[in-house]
């Protein structure tokens, strides 16, 4: 992953985000299972925070050392350092800008709604590769990752089904950086011997749907379906669900699978 951090990309969210408290606690006790007791969040949310915004910042955020069933020792990099001093920065020059325009009668509530947070799990960093218009829909060509290039292999390639008015809205072009969304439900994982990658055979593959090559990092049991957290290449982290039972564990190569209409974009603004 790149060696400079993003700081735009990974604060384009309201700073009530509970993921920066939970940076924030990680740098003062080192663990990432008291940081989310802190935070009150679940051991498996704080991870999943750690993962989301080292996507954004497009560099390691923690270093994390193994631990136990409790969870191992853990310590803020440089750059995650540096994202919590922007943070804290940011959120002052926020409230002096909201307490100027506070009480006026329209910016005041305007204001306070820009700042929107999503339940969507699954945030990727991407740049717009192409766009193909057909007929109302745009086909928005996407190359995962803060520059598009990727990493190993190639850029990983991914596309979203979006209206032509939601296009012109966005101001969607080739270059632009964005970020994708999905929903880890709308993910379904498979493991890689038993599904081919579109880019090496499309039989039986329906259009609009991208399999994407990814490795394993945690596996969580459930009777409805097994939750998987997976690492694509470049290091990009995603969220999916597996058939329950599924054997996958951490290091089990899988492929995620992806439909184009269950992908949102998202521009990040500050």
């Amino acid at each position: 992953m790149p060696a400079s951090p993003s700081l735009s990309d990974a604060l384009g969210h309201a700073l009530t985000d509970k993921r920066i408290d939970i940076l924030r606690q990680i740098g003062a006790c080192g663990s990432i299972s008291q940081a989310a007791r802190a935070v009150g969040v679940s051991y498996k949310a704080a991870w999943q925070a750690v993962d989301t915004l080292t996507n954004l910042a497009g560099t390691p955020l923690v270093a994390r050392a193994v631990g136990g069933a409790g969870g191992g020792g853990a310590q803020l990099t440089e750059a995650g350092q540096q994202l919590l001093a922007a943070a804290s920065a940011m959120a002052q020059a926020r409230g002096a800008v909201l307490s100027c325009w506070q009480a006026t009668p329209h910016a005041g509530p305007a204001l306070a709604r820009l700042a929107v947070r999503t339940s969507m799990r699954n945030q990727l960093p991407c740049v717009v590769e192409r766009l193909s218009v057909q007929g109302q829909i745009v086909r928005v060509h996407l190359l995962l990752g803060l520059d598009g290039r990727g990493a190993g292999d190639g850029p990983v390639a991914l596309a979203s089904r979006i209206t032509r008015e939601s296009a012109e809205l966005l101001g969607l072009q080739p270059g632009l950086a964005v970020q994708a969304l999905c929903k880890a439900t709308a993910v379904s994982v498979e493991r890689r011997g038993r599904v081919a990658l579109a880019t090496e055979a499309t039989v039986g593959v329906p259009s609009g749907t991208h399999l994407l090559d990814a490795r394993a990092t945690r596996v969580v049991r459930g009777g409805s379906g097994d939750e998987v957290s997976a690492e694509l290449a470049g290091g990009l982290q995603m969220v999916g669900f597996a058939a329950p039972d599924s054997g996958l564990r951490a290091g089990s190569p899988v492929v995620l699978r992806v439909e184009e209409n269950a992908v949102v974009l998202a521009l990040a603004e500050i």
